[in-house]
C-alpha cells in the first residue's frame, strides 16, 4: 500500500503517531468486520444474536462470538466478512454493518446528553444511515431524529436504511446544512459526522488514496467550517454538539476544535474513556478534547470525535403552521386496523399516503415538512382504495405492524427469492395481504391469490447477486 509522502510527514507531528506500527497496519491486509444489532429487531437462536453464515455449507446460522465492541452496547466483531447481500436478515433490519470505532458515537452521546428525558436530535450528515440508525437505537421513543443528507442521490439509500430499521420516531430531510440555519434553538443534539479526506478508511478502501491530497485536506478543512456555522443556530442553550471525521489529519480535527472554541462559546466535553479501549485522548491547542482512534491500537479504522455543549442563548423559533393534511376518519379508521395500537400517534396526509407520526411531536414535524425538504416522516402506511388500505413497504419493516396480519414464514432460498422479486410457489389456504417472513423477521409484503403469490418487494431495492 502506498501511503501518501505529504500524510505521513503531517500525522509525524502528531505526539500519539507510530510510523512503523501505521505501515505495518495498512500493509498488513486484515480487515475488520463489525454490525451493529437493532434492538428493536432481535434476532435469537438458542438464546445467542446471530447472523447469517454465507460460507458455511449447512446453511445454518453462525453465531457472534464473545467479541462485542467495547463502547458499543450492540455491537460485534465477526470472525470472517459474510455475504451480508445473501443475508435476509439485513435486509429485514435486523442488523446494520458499521465500522467499529464510529461505534463511539453511542459514548459521546451517553456522555454529554440526558437520554432518559425526550430529544429533538438532528443527524445533519447522515448517508449512508449507520450513525443514524446507531441514534434511533439510543435515544427514548419519545425522541424524534431529524436525518439529513445534502446530496440527493445519496438520501435514497439513507431513506432504506431508516426504513429498514423500523422505528417511527424519525424524519429523513434532503437539505444543504444553510437550511437549518433559520431553525433557531430548535435541536438539543447536533451531530455532524463531515465530509472529509478519508484517511481514516485507507485500509478498508485502498481507492480512497487516490484521492487524497493536501489541497483536498484544505478544502475538507473549509466545507467543514461552513457546515458547522450553517448548523449553528439551530441547536439550542446547553444543546450538545458532536463533530466527527474519518480522517488523521489535524487541519479537520483538532485545528476544527480550535476553530469552533475560537468562534462560538461552548463548554469541551471530556469523556470517560477506558485504558484498555486503547482511544487516544487529544487537546486542541485552545484545550477542547477530541478522541483519535488509530487502526494500530484499536480493533477498527481511523476514527476522530469530539463534543461541546453550546454556553450561549439561541433566539427563540416560533412555530407557525400554515397547513395541515389529514386524512379523514374513515380512513384513519382503516389505517389503524393494521397496527398493534394507535396511542401516542397521529395520522398525516402526504398526497394519498397516510402515515403515523408521533403524536407529541406532531406541530415539529409539520413545521419541518414545511420548511424543509422532507423525503420520509413517521413510518409511510399507505393508500386508501376502494375502504382497503395498499400498504407501504415501509409499514412492514416497520415495528407498529398488528399481529393480526397473515405472515408467511419462507426458507432461505425463498427469501432470498422473494428479495429478488422473483416469483415464489407457496401454497398458503389464504387470500389476501400477508408478510412475508424470515427468521420470524418481515421482508415485505406479498398478496395471496390463492393459486400463485404477487411480489410485492420494492423494484429498485431488490438483489441482483445469485
Amino acid at each position: 500500500m502506498n501511503l501518501p509522502a505529504s500524510l505521513m510527514t503531517s500525522l509525524s507531528k502528531i505526539n500519539s503517531f507510530d510510523r512503523d506500527a501505521f505501515v505495518q497496519v495498512h500493509e498488513s491486509g486484515e480487515q475488520v468486520v463489525s454490525v451493529r444489532l437493532n434492538p428493536l429487531k432481535p434476532s435469537i437462536v438458542n438464546g445467542e444474536w446471530s447472523i447469517y453464515n454465507q460460507q458455511s455449507a449447512t446453511h445454518h446460522l453462525s453465531f457472534i462470538t464473545h467479541q462485542p465492541v467495547p463502547w458499543s452496547s450492540s455491537g460485534y466483531y465477526l470472525g470472517e466478512r459474510p455475504s451480508f447481500t445473501l443475508d435476509p436478515l439485513l435486509h429485514a433490519g435486523a442488523y446494520y454493518v458499521q465500522e467499529a470505532s464510529s461505534m463511539f458515537l453511542e459514548q459521546a452521546l451517553k456522555q454529554s446528553v440526558e437520554l432518559d428525558q425526550p430529544l429533538l436530535v438532528l443527524d445533519l450528515c447522515a448517508a449512508p444511515g449507520g450513525k443514524s440508525t446507531l441514534l434511533q437505537s439510543v435515544i427514548s421513543k419519545e425522541s424524534l431524529l431529524v436525518s439529513n443528507e445534502v446530496i440527493q442521490t445519496r438520501v435514497n439509500i439513507l431513506k432504506e436504511n431508516i426504513i429498514k430499521w423500523g422505528a417511527g420516531n424519525v424524519v429523513v430531510t434532503n437539505n444543504d446544512p444553510t437550511a437549518f440555519s433559520k431553525l433557531h434553538g430548535l435541536f438539543d443534539v447536533v451531530v455532524i459526522d463531515a465530509p472529509c479526506s478519508g484517511s481514516g478508511l485507507f485500509r478498508r478502501d485502498a481507492e480512497a488514496i487516490k484521492e487524497w491530497s493536501e489541497d483536498n485536506v484544505q478544502l475538507c478543512s473549509q466545507r467543514q467550517q461552513r457546515i458547522l456555522a450553517d448548523a449553528w443556530n439551530c441547536l439550542k442553550e446547553d444543546g450538545v454538539l458532536i463533530y466527527s471525521t474519518c480522517s488523521y489529519s489535524s487541519e479537520e480535527d483538532e485545528e476544527i476544535l480550535d476553530w469552533i472554541t475560537s468562534n462560538y462559546k461552548v463548554e469541551s466535553k471530556k469523556l470517560k474513556v477506558e485504558e484498555k479501549w486503547n482511544i487516544d485522548e487529544v487537546q486542541s491547542t485552545a484545550g477542547a478534547y477530541g478522541y483519535r482512534f488509530w487502526p494500530y491500537k484499536v480493533k477498527g479504522e481511523g476514527f476522530f470525535i469530539a463534543a461541546f455543549k453550546k454556553k450561549e442563548p439561541a433566539d427563540q423559533l416560533r412555530i407557525k403552521i400554515k397547513t395541515t393534511q389529514l386524512p379523514s376518519k374513515q380512513e384513519a379508521t382503516i389505517a389503524a386496523n393494521w397496527l398493534k395500537h394507535t396511542d401516542g400517534l397521529t395520522f398525516i396526509k402526504q398526497g394519498q399516503n397516510i402515515a403515523t407520526i408521533p403524536t407529541q411531536w406532531n406541530e415539529t414535524i409539520q413545521y419541518l415538512m414545511q420548511e424543509l425538504k422532507v423525503r420520509y416522516a413517521g413510518v409511510e402506511m399507505g393508500t386508501i382504495a376502494k375502504n382497503d388500505l395498499l400498504p407501504e413497504h415501509a409499514l412492514a419493516l416497520s415495528t407498529m405492524i398488528s399481529d393480526s396480519v397473515i405472515r408467511v414464514e419462507l426458507t432461505k432460498e425463498q427469501a432470498l427469492d422473494y428479495l429478488r422479486k422473483n416469483e415464489i410457489t407457496i401454497e398458503i389456504p389464504h387470500k389476501g395481504w400477508a408478510l412475508a417472513t424470515y427468521n420470524e423477521h418481515p421482508l415485505g409484503w406479498m398478496k395471496l391469490l390463492g393459486n400463485r403469490i404477487n411480489n410485492y418487494y420494492p423494484k429498485e431495492w431488490r438483489i441482483l447477486m445469485r
